[in-house]
């Protein structure tokens, strides 16, 4: 299970991503997982999962200002 689950992170990395800066290794990481997890699940109930979480969290510590540059 962990080499198919490194292999889905590889492609991700190489088909969405582009590129993996180590900073954000775990975030990635994390949404991998998450895909993983979810990947039977039908896309509304994702969408649907994904807002509601969302909706609970504040504004993300590590995301706040990142295209601003103020990582």
């Amino acid at each position: 299970m962990v080499e198919e689950y490194s292999s889905r992170l590889r492609r991700a990395e190489i088909g969405h991503h582009h590129h993996v800066a180590g900073a954000y290794l775990l975030r990635y990481a994390q949404e991998a997982s998450w895909r993983e997890d979810n990947r039977r699940v039908t896309n509304g109930e994702q969408t649907q999962r994904v807002a509601h979480l969302a909706m609970k969290r504040g504004p993300s510590v590590d995301f706040s200002g990142y295209w601003q540059r103020h990582v």
